[in-house]
């Protein structure tokens, strides 16, 4: 067994604890297995296991728990689970501009800053096809009703060596790339290895990865890679409004996934092209949109993954950088500079120091933002299993850049706790 020296406080917090990666045990109902089966390091950053499971449909099921007859093949239960986020977050602008509890400059508690019902697992399965189905539902808000913010429905055919896969999607701030994405670098919002997702992901900072979308994401996938041709709409959910349904939009995201030295790779470039109408009023009145509602939606991105071991520590690295072009004489969705491109290039990575305990990261982001200027950022991140379900994470980020001032402060510390039954 590969030896890893730890600090005297370090054995004793390893020895006090015994937990591993954290996650939304939804599918860990549905398979029998411990949510650190599919998930590398800590939730929600996804191992080859958890990737396959994605690639499955989410239709995977244990031993036990499934309900079998004629066209019909579905777990015995709903697969649910609650996710939670409480948080605390403090920034160092200046005492006069800092009003304590009503903004991050005073300490700001956020509780819940996230809370979440989620449902998944499979719908269906039979030699020819797949049915499954990842529905998240806002319990403290959202635009419909307080409930739906995201849902996708994988259908999953086998042709030889390939998988097929038509996947409708909606999602209210997670990106074009909600309907089909393996990596954990923050090419959609949810599955980002760090908490202080524009810091430490250049598609989350130039919002690539983190606006509303709704469409059809068509998949053709291999033991070694992948291809998501999507027509999307920047919209969220059809609901009468203003181009919710006009999918004139192409996402095009093709990716590797080869094994190199034992490293598991994902090595993935994406594009956002077309033109299309913005800002529909979800659940608003069937308005026919205007001339001032229409939008480009161009943006790209680069990124590389990389989840091994250092030192016999579980290791995962991270490269990205993205790009969203200025307004034209059309507004651009991902930038409404009329001057400037806002682009950025992050780096990162995260070691295990106590296995399945103790999470320690660093990340760099050299940005540009709508105005020009310099727009930097190092990040450095600790998570803490408690158990499975329930972790601590802390987040340091200090900025530079003319857009920081003692007035607005230059740098950002979160603490939270992340918990999901």
């Amino acid at each position: 067994m590969k030896k890893i020296v730890l600090s005297l406080a370090g054995v004793l917090i390893a020895t006090a604890f015994a937990p591993e990666a954290s996650a939304i045990p939804a599918f860990a109902r549905q398979t029998g297995r411990a949510c650190s089966a599919c998930h590398m390091q800590h939730f929600p950053v996804l191992n080859p296991t958890g990737q396959e499971f994605k690639a499955s449909g989410f239709t995977q099921i244990g031993t036990k728990g499934k309900f079998k007859t004629e066209d019909l093949s579905i777990p015995d239960n709903l697969n649910a689970a609650i996710l939670m986020k409480a948080r605390y977050q403090k920034t160092n602008e200046s005492p006069a501009a800092a009003i304590s509890g009503t903004t991050t400059g005073g300490g700001q508690w956020q509780i819940p800053d996230e809370l979440s019902l989620f449902f998944g697992g499979r719908i269906g399965e039979n030699e020819m096809v797949k049915v499954g189905f990842m529905m998240e539902n806002n319990l403290v808000g959202g635009p419909i009703g307080g409930i739906v913010a995201g849902l996708r429905v994988p259908m999953v055919f086998s042709a030889g060596p390939a998988t097929i896969m038509a996947i409708p999607y909606a999602t209210d701030t997670l990106g074009q790339a909600y309907g089909y994405e393996l990596s954990s670098t923050g090419m959609t919002r949810g599955i980002r290895w760090a908490e202080h997702r524009a810091d430490i992901s250049a598609a989350q900072y130039t919002t690539l990865g983190a606006t509303a979308a709704s469409g059809i994401a068509m998949v053709a996938q291999t033991e070694m890679g992948y291809i998501n041709l999507s027509r999307w709409s920047p919209n969220f959910a059809y609901a009468g409004g203003k181009g919710a349904v006009q999918m004139s939009s192409t996402w095009l995201r093709v990716a590797a996934t080869p094994t190199i030295a034992e490293w598991a790779m994902h090595i993935a470039y994406g594009v956002a092209s077309g033109s299309n109408y913005c800002n529909a009023p979800v659940g608003g009145a069937a308005v026919a949109p205007t001339a001032a509602d229409k939008c480009d939606t161009k943006g790209n991105a680069f990124d590389v993954q990389a989840q091994g071991e250092l030192a016999g520590m579980e290791t995962s690295l991270y490269f990205q950088t993205s790009n969203a072009p200025k307004s034209g004489t059309t507004a651009n969705h991902f930038n409404a500079s009329t001057t400037n491109d806002v682009k950025a290039t992050t780096f990162g990575g995260e070691v295990s120091v106590i296995p399945h305990t103790l999470h320690l990261g660093a990340a760099y982001r050299k940005g540009t933002d709508g105005t020009g200027s310099k727009d930097d950022a190092i990040t450095l991140t600790a998570v803490y299993d408690l158990f499975q379900n329930v972790a601590l994470h802390a987040n340091y980020s200090k900025y530079s850049g003319p857009g920081y001032t003692s007035a607005t402060g230059n740098s950002l510390f979160t603490g939270m706790l992340e918990a999901s039954w």
